[in-house]
């Protein structure tokens, strides 16, 4: 799974995930992107999910970049624990993504490959995408 090497700081506020991509709003490195439409946590089980459906209908051909990355950690607390005593430890991380995003980007493969396996790929996340072409 991905994962920080290191962070600063172990727990972090939840934050707000309102408004639009600042930034990695078009296709830049390959022929074809896959764009997040909706805001969402994107945990990184899902990302190695999207990543081996990629690579499987490529047959290990061709490029992949994959344009988030889960550096918020999130908590939990133990089951069965009572409210209180403070905030849980890291159990997972996310990426956090936002409407306009490109998430995925592949190079090397004909058309109709790679349309196939974007939206095989899009099947794996919890949220809307598009398939861009640069």
């Amino acid at each position: 799974m991905l994962a920080p090497k290191r962070t600063k700081f172990r727990k972090q506020h939840k934050g707000r995930r309102r408004g639009m991509s600042k930034g990695a709003t078009y296709v830049a490195f390959g022929e074809w992107g896959l764009q997040g439409l909706e805001a969402a946590w994107l945990t990184d089980r899902q990302i190695e999910a999207v990543r081996l459906t990629l690579t499987r209908h490529l047959k290990r051909g061709g490029r992949v970049w994959l344009r988030m990355f889960p550096d918020k950690p999130v908590t939990k607390k133990p089951a069965e624990t009572r409210m209180g005593k403070g905030k849980g430890d890291p159990d997972h991380w996310v990426a956090v993504v936002k409407p306009g995003r490109v998430l995925i980007e592949i190079a090397g493969t004909p058309e109709s490959v790679a349309q196939e396996a974007l939206s095989s790929a899009a099947s794996k996340l919890p949220i809307k995408t598009r398939i861009l072409k640069r």
